[in-house]
């Protein structure tokens, strides 16, 4: 298949691209290079030796994806492209609903268009809110959501859903990620935030280079083991395998599906960074601030249904996270990256 990548060069559309390529698929990249550049698209070649298409635009613009679309024949495609960070959510909502929820309907118009009728989307697990219970599976109530971020994905869902049953013929496959961290094997992309990283990985990253004097952890006093928020962190490039698998699932299955990404453990902020500590072998100084605005105390996912369907499970643990996001660090990130 020619699949076009939405947000292609960034932190999880890069990889999703390594991912299609290695299974035998043609990845189109469409970024607007926002928060990353067009170094990307060259790094993806080197690891998957070929050289990807990398088209500059913005999915707000309608006039330039009629024009993607018509000059191109496209099959299927993953959509990354959006904002991501929830505390900045809560401070610009405005943004997030119009980047968001816009930029996915302008999408989906101009798919219909060219008819075009095969999607996989990136939602998240903020989805489902504070959740009543952990870990968190697919039928879990949805909507409930603390913070605009987490909203406009649902949004995204919820106008898809009603997308696919006005028109049977679109295949949807939702993915509900949990927290990627990590970095491909080679260091050439990983995660590289401009300015302040709103994700905590990158932050730990940053502290143990020494290019930040502290973490800052924002609360210890929510009702987990030790206090702070626990996460379930899944690796990017299993990640972006169950995007693969996804996509296969829709040839076979067609309709609206979701499923959800992790590995199905939570783990405290502090466990993050002293795992972090143990592959990097330095020490992470922290200060405890302030909860931040829409977080939860946990979340974590109950994957069995992406295993049972997909065949996908996550394989690679906590401390090969830590490993391949402190090799990212040290040898990938001071160039021009993903983000």
């Amino acid at each position: 298949m020619r699949v076009l990548v939405t947000g292609g060069t960034g932190y999880i559309g890069s990889h999703a691209a390594v991912a299609l390529i290695e299974a035998g698929h043609e990845a189109v990249l469409l970024d607007n290079q926002h928060n990353s550049t067009g170094a990307v698209a060259s790094r993806i070649g080197r690891i998957t030796r070929t050289s990807p298409e990398l088209i500059r635009g913005d999915v707000r613009d309608a006039s330039m994806l009629a024009e993607l679309f018509s000059a191109r024949r496209i099959d299927a495609v993953m959509h990354f492209a959006g904002l991501k960070a929830v505390g900045e959510s809560v401070q610009r909502p405005l943004d997030y609903y119009e980047t968001n929820v816009g930029g996915t309907i302008r999408l989906c118009q101009a798919m219909e268009a060219a008819g075009v009728r095969k999607l996989i989307f990136s939602s998240s697990a903020t989805v489902y809110g504070d959740p009543d219970r952990v870990p968190i599976r697919e039928d879990a109530p949805t909507g409930g959501t603390t913070n605009p971020y987490g909203t406009s994905k649902h949004m995204v869902e919820r106008m898809l859903t009603d997308l696919s049953t006005a028109n049977p013929g679109w295949c949807i496959g939702i993915l509900r990620y949990f927290n990627p961290v990590g970095a491909h094997k080679s260091a050439l992309i990983g995660e590289s935030p401009s300015g302040i990283p709103n994700n905590l990985v990158p932050y730990i990253a940053q502290v143990a280079a020494g290019e930040r004097e502290h973490l800052q952890v924002f609360g210890d006093d929510y009702p987990t083991r030790d206090g702070t928020g626990v996460r379930d962190y899944i690796h990017v490039v299993d990640l972006a395998a169950g995007h693969v698998r996804a996509l296969e699932y829709l040839d076979a299955q067609p309709g609206q599906h979701a499923w959800n990404l992790g590995r199905g453990e939570g783990h405290s902020v502090l466990e993050a960074v002293r795992a972090f500590e143990q592959a990097s072998g330095c020490s992470i100084p922290y200060r405890v601030t302030e909860r931040r605005p829409g977080d939860v105390a946990e979340c974590w996912a109950d994957p069995s249904k992406a295993e049972r369907e997909l065949g996908w499970r996550a394989e690679r643990g906590l401390a090969t996270m830590m490993e391949d996001a402190w090799r990212w660090q040290r040898q990938g990130s001071d160039t021009e990256t993903a983000s």
